[in-house]
């Protein structure tokens, strides 16, 4: 309780919620309903506190917002100390490896959250430097995520929640550890492979394929921001459903649990339901990944391909299409992890995805699916705080 309410004061600080100040006056409390123009009725009821050692802003949502994150990172938070008075223990022991591991992947919601610390509260376009970093990692811009702030919190929830899904999988491959070695703790109570370059670096695929997929799927939310979707294109809604949705939410799920995956794969490789699966996913990877021909393009079905062609002065008439930023940081991300890594994976699986499971276990081809080796589950949430 006490991490929550300290988290939450922070992030209501740093977003301008909450501003200590020297005023006038006794205590008044204000509440507005909505607005006369309509505007931002997420912010409402809006509640203003005003007090002789400052103000409190408490629109609706922003409020709400603040109060999960402040959950779950008071929540993962708790978890780190947990390992860490293990980590200590371990020490003493000699099995300091897992437990080093155990703690840095329980900071893990706490890590991401702080990145981003108070975005979710932000109120004036000075307020958090976490704004900016949310405008760049979902492809809009600052000035209208504050406008449209309600997009800041969702942004928080999913991105600490999906943290917290990776500590409950961390939980249970070292749940022996926190059970003071009992078996029946954990459900993956075999050894691991040994740590060596292959699990290393199907380790860091998976975080990437968390990054980029959680990112991926909120920039269609935040298309939603310019975008009526009520009104959208059929080219708009197959570029959120196919290329947003589907291949960012497939990374997210696999890359979480890769070994429960193969497992449900290979149960349906044969079936019609596979055979779908690959096909829909080899689409989205060619659309995502590649270059899609006019008139498609203009109507909101492009891939890297067609933006590539733009920055290199190519004209709309063979399909080029401006990417969301301009040459930089953001750019390189966006194309790097959101489009090529998200349809490479896609395309993977697709065509060769025995090939893929081995990238993506980082284990031999005799153990891929092996429920002996799902321990490697715990170097995505391991990384996933250094991946966002």
């Amino acid at each position: 309780m006490f991490l929550a309410v300290a988290y939450a004061l922070g992030s209501m600080l740093a977003g301008g919620m909450l501003v200590l100040a020297r005023l006038p006056g006794g205590y008044s409390v204000l509440v507005w309903w909505n607005n006369a123009l309509g505007l931002q009725p997420w912010n409402y009821p809006f509640v203003l506190i005003e007090a002789p050692w400052g103000f409190v802003e408490l629109p609706f949502f922003s409020t709400f917002s603040m109060i999960v994150v402040s959950a779950g990172v008071g929540l993962g938070m708790a978890v780190a100390i947990l390992l860490g008075v293990h980590l200590a223990r371990a020490r003493r022991s000699g099995s300091g490896r897992a437990a080093a591991t155990g703690t840095i992947a329980g900071l893990t919601p706490a890590m991401i959250a702080l990145v981003t610390l108070g975005a979710c509260c932000s109120t004036t376009a000075a307020a958090t430097a976490g704004v900016g970093l949310v405008a760049q990692a979902s492809g809009s811009s600052t000035s209208n995520l504050l406008f449209n702030n309600w997009f800041l919190g969702a942004f928080q929830i999913v991105v600490v929640y999906i943290a917290l899904v990776a500590q409950e999988l961390l939980l249970r491959v070292y749940g022996t550890l926190f059970a003071g070695g009992a078996p029946e703790f954990s459900s993956h109570g075999s050894p691991s492979p040994p740590l060596d370059r292959r699990t290393l670096a199907a380790g860091l695929l998976r975080a990437g394929l968390v990054a980029a997929g959680i990112t991926w799927i909120l920039t269609a939310v935040a298309d939603w921001t310019v975008v009526d979707p009520a009104t959208a294109s059929a080219g708009l809604w197959f570029n959120w459903l196919i290329e947003h949705w589907l291949l960012g939410g497939f990374a997210v799920l696999v890359a979480l649990s890769p070994h429960d995956f193969v497992r449900a794969y290979r149960r349906i490789s044969s079936t019609a339901r596979g055979t779908l699966l690959r096909v829909v996913l080899l689409l989205g990877a060619w659309t995502l990944g590649g270059w899609v021909p006019p008139p498609f393009a203009g109507a909101g079905v492009e891939g890297f391909g067609n933006e590539l062609l733009y920055v290199l002065g190519g004209p709309s008439w063979l399909g080029a299409v401006a990417p969301s930023f301009a040459p930089g940081p953001g750019l390189a991300f966006q194309w790097g992890f959101q489009y090529l890594l998200l349809a490479v994976f896609a395309g993977a699986v697709a065509v060769v995805p025995e090939k893929a499971f081995r990238w993506l276990t980082g284990t031999a081809p005799a153990y891929v699916g092996n429920p002996t080796t799902e321990s490697t589950v715990a170097a995505a949430p391991a990384s996933l705080g250094v991946g966002r």
